[in-house]
């Protein structure tokens, strides 16, 4: 996730507050908020590419050996994005290995796979991380006061507006369909 420069003003100052709890302005938890918000906006929209992602593995795996090359560079996205690869992918792999490509998935997921199996007895698997908390209140802050025109009741903790949901697009508003490629134009003999 990167951060824009107004982001990283915000960020600034939500530090600055934390050290400095004494010296917060409305203006400034209020920007912390908004920042808080895009965040989880970010987070859930990570989560909604990383599932239709993996829902369209699924379908490409399902319609192999047909969907070979779109099969393979789905994996080959899905692995650079911190994908473990299961045992339906390596058992895909194994049937269609005499393609050098599939040979070379196989190889490469059959060593995360590996790499994945050593490391749940350790206690180190990969685990989806959990819903982050939300920031409700910051220490000394008047959040939403300002606009219901009242003043705030000691120890009353401020509480953001929740943000309007937006409608989730459909797969196929998000990206384009593939273009299957043209088919090689046949070669008459001469007779």
């Amino acid at each position: 996730m990167a951060f824009g420069a107004d982001e990283l003003r915000v960020l600034r100052r939500a530090l600055a507050i934390a050290l400095h709890p004494s010296t917060v302005q409305d203006e400034d938890i209020q920007d912390c908020l908004r920042l808080a918000h895009s965040v989880d906006e970010a987070v859930r929209e990570r989560d909604r590419l990383r599932a239709f992602l993996l829902a369209d593995l699924a379908r490409y795996r399902a319609a192999l050996p047909g969907s070979l090359p779109g099969y393979t560079e789905l994996l080959q996205d899905a692995l650079a994005a911190g994908y473990d690869p299961g045992p339906h992918d390596l058992a895909a792999l194994r049937a269609l290995r005499s393609n050098p490509v599939c040979a070379a998935l196989l190889e490469r997921c059959r060593l995360l796979a590996e790499r994945a199996v050593r490391a749940r007895p350790a206690g180190r698997a990969k685990t989806a991380p959990g819903q982050r908390t939300r920031l409700l209140t910051l220490v000394g802050g008047r959040a939403g006061d300002k606009d219901k025109g009242a003043e705030p009741r000691p120890g009353a903790p401020a509480r953001p507006t929740p943000a309007p949901e937006r409608p989730v697009p459909k797969p196929s508003e998000v990206f384009p369909p593939r273009r299957r490629p043209a088919p090689p134009p046949a070669q008459r003999a001469a007779g």
